[in-house]
């Protein structure tokens, strides 16, 4: 009981802050997804990659993705599989639609280090997106000779509809329309990660909401950052809210909900 109304006092003093803010500004992580359903292990993984689990010995689709596959035929027999299920499936549980009902009528911005484009499939505004690590649906140069990402919807199931034996038919390999390089996802891995014109539009829509905003009653809302990238989302909004003494700072995290005081 001690720990139920904790945290339901918690979850009031929450209420009120969205609904009195003058703006929220959201920031998710890898765990809103995961407690949307996109989970990289266990059941669904072992569904959608038992081939690939029988002969490689992948424990998670994250080993899949560093692995150094032989051809790239296997390479992108992984890859769209990987790509279409956790982009193009409808696999969210409500998780980003319940969070849409509860701003849709606030002021609002998303920042995101997620891949997944569930925000927009929920409903958010792509005008209040910045997605700062890319997006599983685009495809980008692998050397990069260009910085410019193509969509990738039609190839993934092209793929996907082909692939057999743990392998795409060769004439599917995306290659890159100006250099002829293979193609590779628009991933923050390294840097050759390409970030294009909607990336930079992107990135100067969330520098002036924060600057029009400043010194308002702000929400800061973390859901599901961990310190894989604390720079990212973490510390900039423990930054912000310090210094606005009308700022509030929420954070939603399975195991590691805490600030510096």
């Amino acid at each position: 009981m001690t720990y139920t109304e904790k945290y339901s006092a918690k979850i009031e003093l929450l209420k009120t802050e969205i609904n009195s803010a003058d703006s929220i500004i959201i920031g998710a992580g890898a765990g809103l997804s995961t407690a949307a359903g996109f989970t990289y292990s266990g059941e669904r993984f072992e569904k959608y990659f038992s081939d690939f689990i029988a002969k490689y010995g992948f424990r998670n689709m994250y080993e899949g993705g560093f692995y150094p596959f032989e051809s790239l035929e296997e390479y992108w027999a992984y890859w769209s599989r990987y790509i279409y299920i956790n982009r193009y499936m409808d696999v969210d549980n409500g998780t980003y639609k319940r969070l849409f009902e509860l701003v849709r009528d606030k002021d609002y911005f998303v920042l995101t280090t997620n891949v997944d484009h569930q925000f927009q499939k929920a409903g958010f505004d792509k005008e209040r997106l910045f997605y700062t690590q890319g997006d599983y649906g685009l495809f980008q140069c692998s050397k990069p000779c260009c910085k410019e990402t193509w969509d990738n919807e039609g190839s993934i199931i092209a793929m996907m509809d082909s692939q057999k034996d743990l392998k795409i038919p060769t004439e599917l390999i995306p290659k890159c329309p100006h250099c002829g390089k293979p193609m590779t996802m628009n991933l923050r891995a390294d840097d050759k990660f390409v970030e294009d014109s909607g990336w930079h539009n992107a990135a100067r829509r969330y520098e002036k909401y924060l600057r029009t905003h400043e010194g308002q009653h702000i929400l800061f809302l973390e859901l599901g950052v961990g310190m894989n990238t604390p720079g990212i989302i973490k510390f900039p909004f423990w930054r912000m809210t310090f210094q606005n003494l009308k700022a509030f700072y929420a954070c939603l995290n399975f195991g590691e909900s805490y600030a510096p005081k």
